[in-house]
């Protein structure tokens, strides 16, 4: 790798010649600017505004421009004498805890190479000593013409450098936040934490840029004289209003992804509804999410109790007359059949045997209600 700057980190008295290298490299495709109509390049060109004509870079120089519009020449010369250490050294001033630094005032990282044998030594030493304490470096340095300020730390075996923000070039985030007065529901929590743990860490080495290899595919294909394959529309998914929704079919695509049974996330989100608002599980905050269910209550219709012997009683005389009852009926459907048939024959043997019709039939059905009125006492 090829060196951007050479130097040495300043560490107390010890100095330690290094090269710095870029730790990163940009993998995006980039376009130049054509002409739509016959495919020309585009290109710009340094002219200047007094004399309307292209000039060298020999001829450019830099110019500070003022409040009124006014440009101050500033030569190299001049910037040559300002006080400036850290022009060729990269000076630690102090080491911090890691989680000192704020994340938003990270830059540029590169790599700091030991320059030659002599560095060898120290380098370890600081390196080692980096690894022992836990901590981080901070440092001034100088590079293209400002002065910067870095943290080194341990990357595998070497030394790495990251470029900060200074303090007061971080902005406050004024504003960024929702001025509404909004509550979270524990319930809202819960899911919102079984969603997490659903999609759970990534190993970040997997991860690719998919755009970047399909601007690729674009270009090699009218290279080829093809044309580009369309990429499939992504399936829309509707417009969900409903926060609780949302999260429910965030939790039930999640585990369809990874292969998990899709009701299995229903399961939890009924969990989490029968758990309430106010009472969440005091286990539900530590590793996966757990809502569990509170026992039902017995329902008072469900199982009769049985007190005394009184009812027992009762019933088993209800259960000992329902055969009596179901006698009784058959016996009255019998006598009433034996009654129309009575009546049937008193009627064909004409008027002049009425009386006698009348007093068979009355007999008839006297004689039946006897003996069912004998059978019921006997009973």
């Amino acid at each position: 790798m090829r060196s951007i700057w050479n130097g040495a980190i300043s560490f107390g008295l010890v100095s330690i010649p290094i090269k710095l290298v870029n730790a990163t490299e940009s993998h995006s495709i980039s376009f130049r600017q054509i002409h739509t109509e016959d495919g020309g390049r585009i290109r710009y060109r340094k002219v200047c505004e007094l004399e309307e004509r292209e000039v060298s870079s020999a001829e450019i120089g830099k110019g500070y421009e003022d409040a009124d519009g006014t440009i101050i020449p500033i030569t190299d010369e001049d910037l040559s004498h300002l006080p400036l250490p850290t022009a060729k050294t990269i000076e630690i001033v102090a080491f911090v805890p890691a989680d000192r630094i704020d994340p938003l005032q990270m830059d540029a990282a590169y790599y700091l190479q030991a320059g030659g044998a002599p560095a060898a030594k120290p380098y370890t030493l600081l390196r080692e000593a980096l690894k022992r304490s836990h901590k981080v470096a901070i440092a001034k340095y100088a590079l293209r013409g400002r002065e910067r300020l870095g943290m080194l730390r341990v990357v595998g075996d070497a030394i790495a450098m990251h470029g900060l923000l200074w303090p007061d070039e971080v902005r406050a985030p004024e504003g960024v936040a929702p001025d509404a007065s909004v509550t979270v529901r524990d319930k809202e929590l819960d899911l919102a934490d079984a969603l997490m743990d659903t999609l759970g860490e990534v190993d970040l080495d997997d991860l690719h840029d998919e755009y970047r290899e399909a601007v690729e595919e674009v270009v090699a294909a009218k290279a080829a004289g093809e044309t580009p394959r369309e990429a499939p529309s992504a399936p829309s998914s509707g417009k969900v209003l409903d926060l609780m929704a949302a999260l429910e079919k965030s939790v039930r695509a999640a585990k369809e992804s990874r292969g998990e049974e899709a009701g299995s996330a229903a399961d939890a989100d009924s969990d989490t509804e029968a758990d309430g608002d106010g009472g969440r599980d005091s286990g539900s905050r530590s590793g996966r999410a757990k809502v569990s269910r509170l026992p039902q209550r017995e329902s008072a219709r469900s199982t009769p109790k049985q007190t005394g012997g009184k009812k027992s009683t009762s019933a088993a005389k209800k259960t000992a007359a329902a055969p009596r009852k179901s006698a009784q009926a058959a016996k009255k459907s019998t006598s009433s059949k034996s009654a129309a048939a009575a009546k049937s024959t008193a009627g064909a043997k004409g008027a002049t045997r009425k009386t006698a019709a009348k007093k068979t039939a009355a007999t008839a059905k006297k004689s039946p209600a006897k003996k069912t009125a004998a059978r019921k006492r006997s009973a």
